[in-house]
């Protein structure tokens, strides 16, 4: 598991920032829409929210295709799939410490 701690660094630092995570949660509950919409949903500039999107895109969670004048985000799951896999296999491993642990003190 430790070299899968370093593969989700990136995904987990950039779903650290508030407006980042708003961005995230936008195209999980509203689908593919453009800059344009995505600004809407966060109280920074335009291009504060292109910037954010095109980190989003660098960790493997956003994607984007030109339309027109505009540019269309569209969420990929797979990277979301994968890091609530790593959260449920962490919290198993919890669990199996706390029963070790809890099995130690009821036996003492």
């Amino acid at each position: 598991m430790p070299s899968a701690v370093a593969g989700k660094a990136p995904l987990f630092d950039a779903l650290g920032d508030p407006n980042r995570l708003r961005i995230v949660t936008r195209l999980c509950e509203g689908g593919p829409c453009s800059t344009t919409d995505v600004s809407a949903v966060v109280p920074v500039s335009r291009q504060a929210a292109t910037k954010h999107l095109l980190l989003l895109e660098t960790v493997g969670l956003v994607s984007s295709q030109r339309h027109g004048r505009e540019r269309i985000w569209r969420l990929r799951p797979e990277p979301l799939a994968e890091a609530s896999d790593y959260l449920t296999a962490l919290s198993q491993r919890w669990d199996r410490a706390i029963d070790r642990l809890r099995a130690y003190v009821e036996d003492s």
